[in-house]
Protein backbone atom coordinates (compact mmCIF):
# COMPACT_ATOMS: atom_id res chain seq x y z
CA UNK A 1 0.00 0.00 0.00
CA UNK A 2 1.11 3.64 -1.33
CA UNK A 3 0.30 6.72 0.43
CA UNK A 4 1.23 10.29 -1.10
CA UNK A 5 1.44 13.26 1.44
CA UNK A 6 1.55 16.80 0.28
CA UNK A 7 0.39 19.18 3.07
CA UNK A 8 0.57 23.03 3.49
CA UNK A 9 -0.52 22.35 7.17
CA UNK A 10 2.19 20.51 8.74
CA UNK A 11 0.86 20.09 11.92
CA UNK A 12 0.60 16.40 12.41
CA UNK A 13 2.24 15.08 9.33
CA UNK A 14 4.82 13.46 11.32
CA UNK A 15 3.01 11.47 13.95
CA UNK A 16 0.45 10.43 10.89
CA UNK A 17 3.47 9.68 8.39
CA UNK A 18 5.27 7.29 11.35
CA UNK A 19 1.96 5.50 11.77
CA UNK A 20 1.50 5.03 8.17
CA UNK A 21 5.00 3.55 7.86
CA UNK A 22 4.28 1.42 11.24
CA UNK A 23 1.38 -0.15 9.44
CA UNK A 24 3.48 -0.81 6.67
CA UNK A 25 2.71 1.62 4.26
CA UNK A 26 5.24 3.29 1.42
CA UNK A 27 5.14 6.73 1.80
CA UNK A 28 5.65 9.27 -1.13
CA UNK A 29 6.23 12.91 -0.48
CA UNK A 30 6.65 16.28 -2.13
CA UNK A 31 8.96 19.36 -0.92
CA UNK A 32 8.69 20.87 2.27
CA UNK A 33 6.68 17.73 3.32
CA UNK A 34 9.45 15.37 2.50
CA UNK A 35 11.68 16.86 4.17
CA UNK A 36 10.09 17.47 6.98
CA UNK A 37 9.25 13.54 7.10
CA UNK A 38 13.18 12.66 6.08
CA UNK A 39 14.26 14.60 8.70
CA UNK A 40 12.11 12.90 11.48
CA UNK A 41 13.60 9.77 10.31
CA UNK A 42 10.79 8.19 8.29
CA UNK A 43 11.59 6.14 5.24
CA UNK A 44 9.87 8.45 2.19
CA UNK A 45 10.53 8.50 -1.56
CA UNK A 46 10.80 12.00 -3.26
CA UNK A 47 8.03 12.31 -5.99
CA UNK A 48 10.54 12.82 -8.78
CA UNK A 49 11.26 9.41 -8.34
CA UNK A 50 8.31 8.17 -9.22
CA UNK A 51 7.04 10.89 -11.97
CA UNK A 52 10.79 10.09 -13.34
CA UNK A 53 10.18 13.96 -13.85
CA UNK A 54 11.52 16.76 -11.68
CA UNK A 55 9.82 19.30 -10.19
CA UNK A 56 9.97 22.45 -12.71
CA UNK A 57 8.80 26.06 -12.57
CA UNK A 58 9.68 26.94 -9.80
CA UNK A 59 7.78 23.90 -8.05
CA UNK A 60 4.64 24.71 -10.25
CA UNK A 61 4.44 21.33 -11.69
CA UNK A 62 5.45 18.62 -9.48
CA UNK A 63 2.38 16.21 -9.43
CA UNK A 64 1.02 16.97 -12.48
CA UNK A 65 2.07 13.45 -13.95
CA UNK A 66 0.14 10.17 -15.03
CA UNK A 67 2.35 8.15 -12.60
CA UNK A 68 0.65 10.43 -9.73
CA UNK A 69 -2.69 10.40 -10.91
CA UNK A 70 -2.96 6.98 -13.12
CA UNK A 71 -1.97 5.64 -9.81
CA UNK A 72 -4.69 7.33 -7.69
CA UNK A 73 -7.57 7.21 -10.08
CA UNK A 74 -7.13 3.68 -12.12
CA UNK A 75 -9.96 1.07 -10.47
CA UNK A 76 -8.61 -1.84 -8.60
CA UNK A 77 -11.54 -3.82 -9.27
CA UNK A 78 -11.48 -3.40 -13.00
CA UNK A 79 -9.14 -5.77 -15.02
CA UNK A 80 -8.90 -3.36 -17.92
CA UNK A 81 -7.64 -1.30 -15.48
CA UNK A 82 -4.90 -2.94 -13.96
CA UNK A 83 -3.64 -4.77 -17.67
CA UNK A 84 -3.12 -0.97 -18.43
CA UNK A 85 -1.75 0.59 -15.09
CA UNK A 86 0.84 -3.03 -15.56
CA UNK A 87 1.46 -2.28 -19.02
CA UNK A 88 2.59 1.84 -18.10
CA UNK A 89 4.32 0.80 -15.31
CA UNK A 90 1.60 2.59 -12.90
CA UNK A 91 1.66 1.47 -9.39
CA UNK A 92 -1.19 2.22 -7.11
CA UNK A 93 -1.25 4.97 -4.08
CA UNK A 94 -4.55 3.63 -2.31
CA UNK A 95 -4.07 6.84 0.20
CA UNK A 96 -4.01 10.71 -0.44
CA UNK A 97 -3.47 13.27 2.19
CA UNK A 98 -3.36 16.94 0.77
CA UNK A 99 -4.21 20.45 2.18
CA UNK A 100 -3.67 22.86 0.26
CA UNK A 101 -1.32 26.38 -0.06
CA UNK A 102 -2.95 28.80 2.46
CA UNK A 103 -4.41 31.25 0.01
CA UNK A 104 -6.49 32.78 2.56
CA UNK A 105 -3.53 33.96 4.61
CA UNK A 106 -1.97 35.13 1.74
CA UNK A 107 -4.80 37.96 0.65
CA UNK A 108 -4.51 38.17 4.40
CA UNK A 109 -1.27 39.60 4.30
CA UNK A 110 -0.14 40.84 1.53
CA UNK A 111 -1.62 43.20 -1.60
CA UNK A 112 1.28 42.32 -3.75
CA UNK A 113 -0.73 40.36 -6.42
CA UNK A 114 2.43 38.40 -7.48
CA UNK A 115 2.69 36.71 -4.53
CA UNK A 116 -1.26 35.95 -3.92
CA UNK A 117 -1.54 34.20 -7.08
CA UNK A 118 1.91 31.73 -6.66
CA UNK A 119 -0.66 30.95 -3.74
CA UNK A 120 -3.34 29.36 -5.51
CA UNK A 121 -2.69 25.20 -5.63
CA UNK A 122 -3.13 23.84 -8.79
CA UNK A 123 -1.48 19.94 -8.23
CA UNK A 124 -3.08 19.82 -4.74
CA UNK A 125 -6.63 20.46 -5.84
CA UNK A 126 -6.43 18.00 -8.84
CA UNK A 127 -4.98 15.37 -6.58
CA UNK A 128 -7.71 15.87 -3.90
CA UNK A 129 -10.65 15.56 -7.00
CA UNK A 130 -8.70 12.45 -8.54
CA UNK A 131 -8.29 10.79 -4.91
CA UNK A 132 -11.72 11.82 -4.23
CA UNK A 133 -13.98 10.45 -7.55
CA UNK A 134 -11.87 7.14 -6.96
CA UNK A 135 -12.98 6.95 -3.03
CA UNK A 136 -13.66 3.35 -3.72
CA UNK A 137 -10.22 2.47 -3.79
CA UNK A 138 -8.54 5.12 -2.26
CA UNK A 139 -8.64 7.29 0.96
CA UNK A 140 -8.87 10.75 0.39
CA UNK A 141 -7.72 12.96 3.84
CA UNK A 142 -7.83 16.77 3.55
CA UNK A 143 -8.48 17.35 7.18
CA UNK A 144 -5.49 17.56 10.17
CA UNK A 145 -8.25 16.39 12.72
CA UNK A 146 -9.40 13.08 10.89
CA UNK A 147 -5.99 11.72 10.78
CA UNK A 148 -6.27 9.78 14.36
CA UNK A 149 -9.77 8.23 13.07
CA UNK A 150 -7.99 7.05 9.76
CA UNK A 151 -5.12 5.51 11.36
CA UNK A 152 -7.80 4.14 13.86
CA UNK A 153 -9.47 2.64 11.00
CA UNK A 154 -6.37 1.41 9.33
CA UNK A 155 -5.46 -0.36 12.26
CA UNK A 156 -8.82 -1.89 13.35
CA UNK A 157 -9.53 -2.69 9.43
CA UNK A 158 -12.68 -0.54 9.56
CA UNK A 159 -11.74 1.25 6.41
CA UNK A 160 -15.34 0.58 4.65
CA UNK A 161 -16.88 2.04 2.49
CA UNK A 162 -19.07 4.30 3.87
CA UNK A 163 -15.95 5.53 5.90
CA UNK A 164 -14.09 6.55 2.85
CA UNK A 165 -17.40 8.07 1.12
CA UNK A 166 -17.17 10.33 4.36
CA UNK A 167 -13.60 11.36 3.70
CA UNK A 168 -15.04 12.05 -0.36
CA UNK A 169 -17.58 14.00 0.69
CA UNK A 170 -15.06 16.38 2.96
CA UNK A 171 -12.69 16.51 0.16
CA UNK A 172 -15.33 17.89 -2.40
CA UNK A 173 -16.68 20.51 -0.06
CA UNK A 174 -12.76 21.51 0.63
CA UNK A 175 -11.46 22.35 -2.89
CA UNK A 176 -15.14 23.82 -3.71
CA UNK A 177 -14.97 26.21 -0.75
CA UNK A 178 -10.97 26.93 -1.71
CA UNK A 179 -11.97 27.41 -5.43
CA UNK A 180 -15.09 29.45 -4.49
CA UNK A 181 -12.59 31.60 -1.87
CA UNK A 182 -10.29 32.76 -5.26
CA UNK A 183 -13.29 33.56 -7.44
CA UNK A 184 -14.28 35.78 -4.67
CA UNK A 185 -11.19 37.25 -4.58
CA UNK A 186 -10.25 37.80 -7.96
CA UNK A 187 -14.41 39.55 -7.90
CA UNK A 188 -13.47 41.98 -4.66
CA UNK A 189 -10.28 43.21 -6.24
CA UNK A 190 -11.63 43.30 -9.60
CA UNK A 191 -15.04 43.75 -10.12
CA UNK A 192 -15.93 45.03 -7.02
CA UNK A 193 -17.28 41.82 -5.50
CA UNK A 194 -20.05 41.43 -7.71
CA UNK A 195 -18.79 39.37 -10.37
CA UNK A 196 -21.05 36.93 -12.70
CA UNK A 197 -21.02 34.21 -9.92
CA UNK A 198 -21.22 34.78 -6.12
CA UNK A 199 -20.36 32.08 -3.75
CA UNK A 200 -21.75 32.07 -0.44
CA UNK A 201 -19.90 28.88 1.68
CA UNK A 202 -19.70 28.26 5.42
CA UNK A 203 -18.18 25.54 7.68
CA UNK A 204 -21.03 23.87 10.04
CA UNK A 205 -20.35 25.22 13.72
CA UNK A 206 -23.46 22.97 15.05
CA UNK A 207 -27.25 21.84 14.03
CA UNK A 208 -29.98 24.06 15.67
CA UNK A 209 -32.53 21.99 17.96
CA UNK A 210 -35.06 22.86 14.72
CA UNK A 211 -35.35 25.35 12.04
CA UNK A 212 -37.88 28.18 12.51
CA UNK A 213 -40.35 25.59 13.28
CA UNK A 214 -39.82 22.23 14.44
CA UNK A 215 -41.21 20.31 11.28
CA UNK A 216 -37.48 22.40 9.88
CA UNK A 217 -34.09 21.15 10.45
CA UNK A 218 -31.59 23.99 10.74
CA UNK A 219 -28.04 24.75 11.38
CA UNK A 220 -25.58 26.76 12.24
CA UNK A 221 -22.76 27.44 9.32
CA UNK A 222 -20.02 30.06 9.81
CA UNK A 223 -17.59 31.96 7.45
CA UNK A 224 -13.94 32.17 7.33
CA UNK A 225 -14.05 34.33 10.42
CA UNK A 226 -14.62 31.14 13.40
CA UNK A 227 -17.95 32.60 14.28
CA UNK A 228 -17.95 29.43 17.01
CA UNK A 229 -14.77 31.17 18.71
CA UNK A 230 -17.45 33.88 19.54
CA UNK A 231 -20.37 32.18 20.19
CA UNK A 232 -19.77 28.97 22.81
CA UNK A 233 -22.56 26.78 23.67
CA UNK A 234 -22.33 26.90 27.84
CA UNK A 235 -25.78 25.60 28.76
CA UNK A 236 -28.58 23.91 26.83
CA UNK A 237 -28.97 24.15 22.77
CA UNK A 238 -30.05 26.73 20.34
CA UNK A 239 -32.53 27.00 17.92
CA UNK A 240 -32.85 28.71 14.28
CA UNK A 241 -34.63 31.08 15.77
CA UNK A 242 -32.09 31.76 18.68
CA UNK A 243 -29.28 31.95 16.80
CA UNK A 244 -31.21 34.72 15.10
CA UNK A 245 -32.65 36.26 17.91
CA UNK A 246 -28.97 36.40 19.28
CA UNK A 247 -27.08 38.01 16.46
CA UNK A 248 -29.99 40.78 15.99
CA UNK A 249 -29.46 41.48 20.19
CA UNK A 250 -25.57 41.28 19.57
CA UNK A 251 -25.77 43.87 16.73
CA UNK A 252 -27.32 46.43 19.13
CA UNK A 253 -25.37 45.69 22.26
CA UNK A 254 -21.51 45.87 20.11
CA UNK A 255 -22.59 49.45 18.83
CA UNK A 256 -21.90 51.10 21.70
CA UNK A 257 -18.05 50.07 22.33
CA UNK A 258 -17.15 48.94 26.10
CA UNK A 259 -20.54 50.79 27.17
CA UNK A 260 -22.45 48.87 29.50
CA UNK A 261 -25.04 48.23 27.67
CA UNK A 262 -27.91 45.17 27.66
CA UNK A 263 -29.82 44.66 24.51
CA UNK A 264 -33.06 42.47 25.19
CA UNK A 265 -34.69 40.94 21.72
CA UNK A 266 -38.12 39.23 21.05
CA UNK A 267 -38.01 37.48 17.13
CA UNK A 268 -35.56 39.57 15.97
CA UNK A 269 -36.42 43.26 17.11
CA UNK A 270 -35.46 45.26 20.55
CA UNK A 271 -37.98 45.31 22.92
CA UNK A 272 -35.26 46.51 25.62
CA UNK A 273 -31.74 48.32 25.81
CA UNK A 274 -30.21 50.65 27.93
CA UNK A 275 -26.46 52.15 28.89
CA UNK A 276 -25.73 52.66 32.29
CA UNK A 277 -22.86 52.50 34.80
CA UNK A 278 -23.26 48.67 35.98
CA UNK A 279 -24.29 45.80 33.80
CA UNK A 280 -27.21 44.98 36.25
CA UNK A 281 -28.90 48.53 36.45
CA UNK A 282 -28.66 48.39 32.44
CA UNK A 283 -30.51 45.22 32.63
CA UNK A 284 -33.45 46.77 35.09
CA UNK A 285 -33.82 49.94 32.81
CA UNK A 286 -33.67 47.69 29.39
CA UNK A 287 -36.58 45.78 31.07
CA UNK A 288 -38.92 49.09 31.74
CA UNK A 289 -39.29 49.14 28.09
CA UNK A 290 -41.44 46.00 27.55
CA UNK A 291 -41.19 43.41 30.06
CA UNK A 292 -44.04 41.66 28.88
CA UNK A 293 -42.46 41.43 25.56
CA UNK A 294 -39.09 40.24 26.96
CA UNK A 295 -41.11 36.87 28.56
CA UNK A 296 -39.45 34.83 26.35
CA UNK A 297 -36.24 36.98 25.08
CA UNK A 298 -32.88 36.93 24.27
CA UNK A 299 -30.56 39.28 26.16
CA UNK A 300 -27.31 40.37 24.93
CA UNK A 301 -24.94 41.73 27.91
CA UNK A 302 -22.23 43.53 26.43
CA UNK A 303 -20.23 42.31 29.72
CA UNK A 304 -19.62 39.57 32.63
CA UNK A 305 -22.74 38.27 34.01
CA UNK A 306 -22.57 38.30 37.79
CA UNK A 307 -24.46 36.26 40.57
CA UNK A 308 -26.42 39.68 41.29
CA UNK A 309 -27.41 40.00 37.21
CA UNK A 310 -28.12 36.08 37.50
CA UNK A 311 -30.64 36.66 40.09
CA UNK A 312 -32.39 39.39 38.39
CA UNK A 313 -32.65 37.90 35.06
CA UNK A 314 -33.68 34.99 36.53
CA UNK A 315 -37.13 36.71 37.60
CA UNK A 316 -38.82 36.15 34.66
CA UNK A 317 -38.32 33.46 32.19
CA UNK A 318 -35.97 34.08 28.99
CA UNK A 319 -34.98 32.07 26.24
CA UNK A 320 -31.49 32.98 25.86
CA UNK A 321 -28.64 34.90 27.55
CA UNK A 322 -25.39 35.87 25.15
CA UNK A 323 -22.64 37.41 27.15
CA UNK A 324 -19.40 37.90 26.81
CA UNK A 325 -18.97 35.36 29.78
CA UNK A 326 -20.05 34.39 33.15
CA UNK A 327 -18.94 34.21 36.84
CA UNK A 328 -18.96 30.83 38.22
CA UNK A 329 -21.42 31.92 40.71
CA UNK A 330 -23.80 33.20 37.99
CA UNK A 331 -23.69 29.65 36.33
CA UNK A 332 -24.82 28.05 39.14
CA UNK A 333 -27.17 30.49 39.82
CA UNK A 334 -29.10 29.76 36.26
CA UNK A 335 -29.21 25.67 36.72
CA UNK A 336 -32.21 26.31 38.35
CA UNK A 337 -33.68 27.26 35.24
CA UNK A 338 -34.25 24.33 32.62
CA UNK A 339 -34.92 25.83 29.84
CA UNK A 340 -32.25 28.85 29.62
CA UNK A 341 -29.79 28.41 27.14
CA UNK A 342 -26.55 30.69 28.07
CA UNK A 343 -23.67 31.09 25.12
CA UNK A 344 -20.85 33.24 25.71
CA UNK A 345 -17.95 34.54 24.27
CA UNK A 346 -15.35 34.86 26.43
CA UNK A 347 -13.26 38.34 27.07
CA UNK A 348 -13.78 41.20 28.81
CA UNK A 349 -16.80 42.64 25.95
CA UNK A 350 -18.91 41.26 22.92
CA UNK A 351 -17.02 41.51 19.94
CA UNK A 352 -19.08 41.04 16.13
CA UNK A 353 -17.47 39.09 13.10
CA UNK A 354 -18.45 42.67 11.25
CA UNK A 355 -19.01 40.71 7.50
CA UNK A 356 -18.25 42.71 4.39
CA UNK A 357 -21.53 41.88 2.86
CA UNK A 358 -24.50 39.90 3.55
CA UNK A 359 -27.37 38.68 1.17
CA UNK A 360 -31.10 37.43 1.58
CA UNK A 361 -32.70 34.78 0.32
CA UNK A 362 -35.18 35.03 -2.52
CA UNK A 363 -37.69 32.81 -4.48
CA UNK A 364 -34.55 30.89 -6.96
CA UNK A 365 -31.95 32.67 -5.99
CA UNK A 366 -30.46 35.49 -3.47
CA UNK A 367 -29.73 39.29 -3.44
CA UNK A 368 -26.67 40.13 -2.44
CA UNK A 369 -25.12 43.49 -1.16
CA UNK A 370 -22.53 45.51 1.09
CA UNK A 371 -23.29 45.39 4.70
CA UNK A 372 -25.08 48.13 6.58
CA UNK A 373 -22.52 50.62 8.72
CA UNK A 374 -23.79 52.51 11.32
CA UNK A 375 -20.82 54.39 11.90
CA UNK A 376 -20.50 56.26 15.04
CA UNK A 377 -19.91 59.46 13.55
CA UNK A 378 -22.91 59.82 11.96
CA UNK A 379 -24.66 60.97 14.89
CA UNK A 380 -21.89 64.19 15.57
CA UNK A 381 -22.06 64.62 11.91
CA UNK A 382 -25.11 65.16 11.75
CA UNK A 383 -26.53 68.75 10.45
CA UNK A 384 -28.90 70.62 13.24
CA UNK A 385 -31.90 72.13 10.88
CA UNK A 386 -33.69 73.56 13.84
CA UNK A 387 -32.97 76.73 15.67
CA UNK A 388 -32.77 74.69 18.84
CA UNK A 389 -29.80 72.90 19.50
CA UNK A 390 -29.51 69.23 21.72
CA UNK A 391 -28.20 69.31 25.19
CA UNK A 392 -25.24 66.51 25.80
CA UNK A 393 -27.47 64.04 27.38
CA UNK A 394 -30.22 65.02 24.51
CA UNK A 395 -27.02 63.94 21.67
CA UNK A 396 -26.23 60.59 23.67
CA UNK A 397 -29.67 59.56 23.57
CA UNK A 398 -30.18 60.73 19.78
CA UNK A 399 -27.20 58.47 19.00
CA UNK A 400 -28.29 55.41 21.24
CA UNK A 401 -31.66 56.02 19.56
CA UNK A 402 -30.34 56.30 16.12
CA UNK A 403 -28.09 53.04 16.31
CA UNK A 404 -31.45 51.04 17.48
CA UNK A 405 -33.90 52.71 15.04
CA UNK A 406 -30.90 51.94 12.19
CA UNK A 407 -30.75 48.06 12.75
CA UNK A 408 -34.00 47.02 13.78
CA UNK A 409 -37.23 46.65 10.91
CA UNK A 410 -38.40 48.95 9.04
CA UNK A 411 -40.51 51.40 9.16
CA UNK A 412 -38.85 51.98 12.57
CA UNK A 413 -39.15 54.71 15.20
CA UNK A 414 -37.27 54.62 18.56
CA UNK A 415 -37.74 56.92 21.67
CA UNK A 416 -34.51 57.10 24.27
CA UNK A 417 -34.27 59.04 27.80
CA UNK A 418 -32.08 58.70 29.94
CA UNK A 419 -29.64 56.27 27.76
CA UNK A 420 -32.85 53.74 28.03
CA UNK A 421 -35.39 52.89 25.18
CA UNK A 422 -38.75 53.95 26.63
CA UNK A 423 -40.28 52.93 23.41
CA UNK A 424 -39.85 51.17 19.86
CA UNK A 425 -42.31 50.44 16.76
CA UNK A 426 -41.07 48.40 14.21
CA UNK A 427 -41.91 46.71 10.89
CA UNK A 428 -44.97 48.70 9.76
CA UNK A 429 -46.26 49.58 6.44
CA UNK A 430 -46.41 53.50 7.64
CA UNK A 431 -43.71 55.08 9.94
CA UNK A 432 -46.60 57.10 11.24
CA UNK A 433 -48.33 53.92 12.53
CA UNK A 434 -44.73 53.25 13.66
CA UNK A 435 -44.36 56.36 15.71
CA UNK A 436 -48.21 55.89 17.28
CA UNK A 437 -47.71 52.10 17.99
CA UNK A 438 -44.57 53.30 20.32
CA UNK A 439 -46.19 55.98 22.18
CA UNK A 440 -49.52 53.51 22.45
CA UNK A 441 -47.11 50.79 23.97
CA UNK A 442 -45.25 53.30 26.16
CA UNK A 443 -48.57 54.33 27.71
CA UNK A 444 -49.56 50.72 28.47
CA UNK A 445 -45.89 50.02 29.89
CA UNK A 446 -46.75 53.58 32.49
CA UNK A 447 -43.36 54.98 30.71
CA UNK A 448 -43.02 58.53 30.28
CA UNK A 449 -41.84 59.48 27.22
CA UNK A 450 -41.38 63.42 27.63
CA UNK A 451 -38.42 64.97 27.20
CA UNK A 452 -36.98 61.92 25.10
CA UNK A 453 -35.22 61.45 21.90
CA UNK A 454 -36.79 60.07 18.73
CA UNK A 455 -35.14 58.94 15.83
CA UNK A 456 -36.61 57.22 12.69
CA UNK A 457 -33.89 55.22 9.84
CA UNK A 458 -35.32 56.97 7.43
CA UNK A 459 -37.10 60.09 6.52
CA UNK A 460 -40.13 61.57 8.11
CA UNK A 461 -42.69 62.12 4.62
CA UNK A 462 -44.79 64.71 6.19
CA UNK A 463 -44.93 66.95 9.50
CA UNK A 464 -47.53 64.77 11.13
CA UNK A 465 -45.28 62.50 12.99
CA UNK A 466 -43.47 65.64 14.41
CA UNK A 467 -46.61 66.89 15.56
CA UNK A 468 -47.67 64.03 17.31
CA UNK A 469 -43.98 63.66 18.64
CA UNK A 470 -44.51 67.69 20.44
CA UNK A 471 -47.86 66.19 21.81
CA UNK A 472 -46.05 63.67 23.90
CA UNK A 473 -43.24 66.21 24.73
CA UNK A 474 -39.72 64.64 23.18
CA UNK A 475 -37.62 67.20 22.46
CA UNK A 476 -35.18 66.28 19.97
CA UNK A 477 -35.47 64.01 16.59
CA UNK A 478 -33.01 62.26 14.37
CA UNK A 479 -33.58 61.02 10.91
CA UNK A 480 -31.50 60.92 7.53
CA UNK A 481 -33.70 63.88 5.72
CA UNK A 482 -33.93 63.62 2.16
CA UNK A 483 -38.24 63.70 1.84
CA UNK A 484 -39.50 66.87 -0.45
CA UNK A 485 -41.22 68.03 2.87
CA UNK A 486 -37.87 68.44 4.56
CA UNK A 487 -38.92 71.88 5.17
CA UNK A 488 -42.32 71.73 6.58
CA UNK A 489 -40.53 68.92 8.87
CA UNK A 490 -37.99 71.43 10.14
CA UNK A 491 -40.67 74.22 10.47
CA UNK A 492 -43.11 71.98 12.94
CA UNK A 493 -39.78 71.47 14.96
CA UNK A 494 -38.92 75.03 14.85
CA UNK A 495 -42.77 75.81 15.90
CA UNK A 496 -42.57 73.21 18.91
CA UNK A 497 -39.36 73.78 20.09
CA UNK A 498 -37.73 70.09 19.18
CA UNK A 499 -33.96 69.84 18.18
CA UNK A 500 -33.52 68.25 15.00
CA UNK A 501 -30.54 66.26 12.95
CA UNK A 502 -30.50 65.38 9.94
CA UNK A 503 -27.07 62.20 9.09
CA UNK A 504 -28.30 62.01 5.16
CA UNK A 505 -27.85 58.64 5.53
CA UNK A 506 -30.41 55.89 5.69
CA UNK A 507 -30.39 52.67 7.44
CA UNK A 508 -33.61 50.32 6.07
CA UNK A 509 -33.55 47.08 6.85
CA UNK A 510 -35.82 44.33 5.44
Amino acid sequence: MRALLSVSDKKGIIEFGRALEKLGWEIISTGGTYKKLKDAGISVIEIDEVTKFPECFEGRVKTLNPYVHGGILHKRGDAAHIAQANELGVEGIDLVCVNLYPFKEAIERTEDFDEIIENIDIGGPTMVRSAAKNFNDVLIVTNVNDYESIVTALETKNNTLEFRRSLMIKAFEHTAAYDSMIANYMNDRFNDGFGEYQFITGKKSFQTRYGENPHQKGALYEFNTHFTDNFKQIKGEASFNNVNDVNGALKIATSFGDENAVCIVKHGNPCGFALRDTLVDAYTEALKCDPVSAFGGVVAVNGIVDAPMAEKMNEIFLEVVMASDFTSEALKIFEKKKRLKLFAQGGEKLVMSKDSHDFKHVDGGFVYQNSDCICDNEVHNAECKSKLTASSQEMKDLEIAWKVAGLTKSNCVVYVKDAAMVAVGMGMTSRVDAAQCALKKAKEMGLDVSGAAMASEAFFPFRDSIDAAAKEGIKSIIEPGGSIRDDEVIEAANEHGISLYFTTVRHFLH
